[in-house]
């Protein structure tokens, strides 16, 4: 593993133990199994860090959606899939990741640098979900068009809290078969109420 990839994993897991602002770098030399200078070599301050560790974090949702979407079938349900379910595999087996971003959402309030990179990534997000629907979904009109992918990240980062707050009371199989028909579901209408109007 390269030095700052190690750094990083580190990050993610002084982050998860102690929160951002608990968070210090003599923490993560020590997680990473290095002497402080060489985190200072890659990252200065602790602020350009932390911006590191959410860019690492939000690429690996990414990546995942990324690859996914290259090996699913060329279907709207298959290819809109693929978000609910790096969703509900990093809420299974990788919530270091989102109790993480948690933490960078509250502070994206006073932190304009990741209030930014969330922004980029949320857009990039809807985007991709929209560009979805036009593909499969041609004639959908303009409305839901644009409020359909908003719709799914809210289902998406709603299960986020949920989850990590009452893990055992909240089903995660059932609650992202759920939200996925919902958004499939109102896709249909809104085609089905297109069609209907011409």
């Amino acid at each position: 593993m390269e030095a700052e990839e190690r750094i990083l994993k580190a990050a993610l897991k002084v982050v998860n133990e102690v929160t951002i602002n608990g968070t210090r770098m003599h923490l993560i030399a020590e997680k990473a199994g290095m002497v402080q200078s060489n985190i200072h070599y890659y990252y200065k301050t602790k602020g350009l860090l932390m911006e590191g560790l959410l860019k690492y974090i939000l690429d690996e949702f990414h990546q995942f959606q990324k690859k996914h979407k290259v090996s699913s079938e060329e279907t709207l349900e298959s290819q809109l899939h693929v978000y609910f379910e790096q969703k509900k595999y990093f809420l299974s087996r990788k919530k270091e990741y989102d109790y993480a971003e948690l933490n960078f959402i509250v502070q994206s309030k006073i932190d304009k640098n990741v209030r930014a990179q969330f922004e980029e990534a949320y857009t990039e997000w809807r985007d991709n979900i929209r560009e979805i629907i036009i593909k499969y979904c041609p004639d959908i009109d303009e409305e839901n068009k644009e409020m359909i992918p908003y719709l799914a990240v809210s289902l998406l980062e709603g299960a986020t809290i949920q989850v990590l707050l009452d893990q055992k009371g909240f089903d995660i199989d059932g609650y992202f078969a759920m939200a996925e028909e919902m958004v499939l579901n109102q896709i249909r209408a809104a085609v089905k109420k297109q069609s209907k109007s011409k």
